[in-house]
């Protein structure tokens, strides 16, 4: 299977695409006017590595009439690798991800999570991110350093989501009524997590808000 499908794909999409892929599926077929990564018997694969919003509509109009799993890697260890002369040693990246980044990306989409069709399988991974120094670029974030491809080393862990309370199960042990910053304390994210995450559960009929604590929201679980 090798070699399938990959044609002008960036790296990270071909890899993890030949990781999942099974013995009899199909590659890159055209339905309905879109282009499917991954067609197994009656299920359609995405594989989609950044951006929900770029697959909204395209989700929205495929999981009306088909059964769709939409596969995102999680990077919790990531190592940089400067493409410079002479090479130096990939350096691990400080920040980690974590399973509760799943929401920065359900926050494009959080209305179709309730429909039975579709399924979102996250990756944990390791990979290797390798950058090129443009000069033009050299002001701005990182100086200069900028991504050209995400390369996967390994796969940690998967998680699947198949219903709204899958969501809900990332939540960590709470009081009967929270905010935002318990949440982040609790699970041991930023406070920007913890508000995506909050979000979409309100979204999605999993969490109402109760009223306020000064200028916090206040939720507990409907």
């Amino acid at each position: 299977m090798a070699g399938v499908g990959t044609l002008n794909e960036k790296s990270l999409h071909a890899q993890l695409k030949q990781w999942y892929s099974e013995p009899g599926d199909q590659f890159e077929v055209p339905l309905d006017g879109f282009i499917i990564d991954v067609v197994r018997g009656d299920e359609l694969i995405e594989i989609q590595t950044r951006n929900f919003s770029a697959m909204r509509s395209k989700l929205d109009r495929l999981t009306e009439d088909y059964s769709v799993t939409v596969v995102h890697p999680i990077a919790v260890t990531k190592w940089l690798n400067k493409l410079s002369e002479p090479p130096t040693k990939p350096r691990r990246s400080p920040k980690r991800g974590h399973i509760f980044d799943v929401f920065g990306e359900v926050v494009y989409l959080p209305h179709l999570i309730h429909r039975p069709n579709l399924t979102i399988e996250v990756l944990l991974i390791e990979e290797q991110e390798d950058r090129a120094f443009d000069a033009k670029k050299e002001r701005r974030r990182r100086r200069g350093w900028v991504t050209q491809e995400r390369r996967l080393m390994r796969v940690l862990e998967t998680h699947r989501f198949e219903s709204v309370g899958d969501f809900v199960d990332l939540l960590p042990v709470l009081p009967g009524e929270f905010t935002t910053a318990d949440i982040a304390e609790q699970a041991s994210v930023s406070r920007r997590s913890a508000q995506q995450a909050a979000y979409c559960l309100r979204k999605m009929d999993a969490i109402t808000i109760t009223g306020k604590q000064g200028n916090a929201t206040v939720y507990k679980i409907a």
